[in-house]
């Protein structure tokens, strides 16, 4: 199935998951997809990601991660911020604080996809994807 905004098919894929437990999800890979992925895994909300498949038909297999024998999800919200209708830009200075620092912003830079804490410390701004807690 085609979709416009290959973002938040990604991040609904992810909290549908999460809210019903499943160990792993798909999302078809894109640059920006995999990104995202790259950055939930350095900040530790999901275990691993994996490219399968070949050209058109290439997917990520999203490894997803639980705490304790209840397996209460590590990714509790994923809210979408920026969107194809109205994208939200924020400087170094403004980029926002998630829940206090607990939760973390993913940014679109000029130097590639990263949390807001890198984007304060390198003294760049972009647009906001979205948060993550």
């Amino acid at each position: 199935m085609a979709t416009n905004d290959t973002i938040s098919d990604m991040l609904t894929r992810i909290r549908n998951a999460c809210q019903v437990k499943h160990s792993s999800t798909h999302v078809p890979t894109t640059r920006i997809t995999r990104s995202i992925a790259e950055v939930l895994k350095s900040e530790g909300f999901i275990e691993s990601f994996e490219e399968t498949g070949e050209g058109v038909n290439k997917e990520l297999v999203i490894s997803l991660k639980y705490k304790g024998k209840t397996r209460q999800p590590i990714i509790n919200k994923v809210r979408r911020v920026s969107k194809p209708g109205l994208r939200v830009y924020s400087t170094s200075k403004d980029l926002p604080r998630v829940l206090g620092g607990i939760g973390i912003a993913i940014v679109s830079t000029s130097k590639g996809i990263m949390t807001d804490r890198e984007a304060r410390k390198q003294g760049v701004g972009g647009e906001i994807i979205c948060y993550v807690w």
